[in-house]
């Protein structure tokens, strides 16, 4: 568990697999795999596996940002920018972005405005490694979901089904919903089968 103890937030789900019927991130939505058993599922929780589409399961992660100073295996934000970070297929070097926090979740869309220097002046260029020198991994993504954009937002949907974010720019209201979740957890899974925890992010 990381530093943010939000599988209280809500009662467990008792699927099989995590097709739960949330939808997740439009960028990720065809990279991705679903989930057997998952353990501690919530109604309102989106995971799923990362895969790429080549069918590779294993990444390398580049990331501009900085780790935490007590939570040694947390990537986080510098007081410049908040953190970006991307996942590398080990075969063929494509890449998927996994987060950037100056565009997802509903802060970032709604409440922090960031400028150019931030949003272009952040280069993912720092390799992840876990205490044992491992820098390949499985990654498992996890979003959730609690903000009712529909009660929110009603009257201010035009007639288009786009809504205005704080940077002035019209966006889809349903990619809005999916983009927009309120906390974001990434865990990395070693050779070994050794799960980490290396995203734990508050967006709302």
């Amino acid at each position: 568990m990381g530093i943010f103890d939000i599988f209280k937030k809500e009662k467990k789900n008792s699927n099989h697999a995590t097709d739960n019927g949330v939808l997740g991130p439009t960028f990720l939505e065809e990279n991705v795999e679903h989930i057997s058993n998952p353990k501690e599922l919530h109604s309102h929780e989106w995971r799923r596996k990362l895969k790429s589409k080549t069918g590779q399961t294993f990444f390398e992660i580049k990331y501009y940002g900085q780790l935490h100073s007590d939570y040694k295996n947390l990537i986080e934000g510098t007081d410049f920018a908040p953190a970006k970070i991307i996942a590398i297929d080990i075969n063929d070097k494509s890449e998927y972005l996994l987060f950037d926090g100056c565009n997802h979740g509903y802060n970032a869309m709604f409440c922090d405005k960031y400028s150019d220097e931030q949003i272009n002046n952040r280069i993912a260029d720092k390799t992840y490694k876990d205490e044992e020198g491992n820098s390949k991994f499985e990654l498992i993504i996890s979003t959730y979901n609690g903000i009712d954009y529909k009660d929110e937002f009603r009257e201010d949907v035009d007639s288009n089904g786009q809504i205005e974010l704080i940077n002035e720019k019209k966006v889809d209201f349903e990619n809005v919903k999916r983009n927009g979740f309120d906390t974001l957890q990434i865990w990395t899974i070693d050779k070994n089968g050794n799960k980490i925890e290396i995203v734990s992010e508050e967006l709302a």
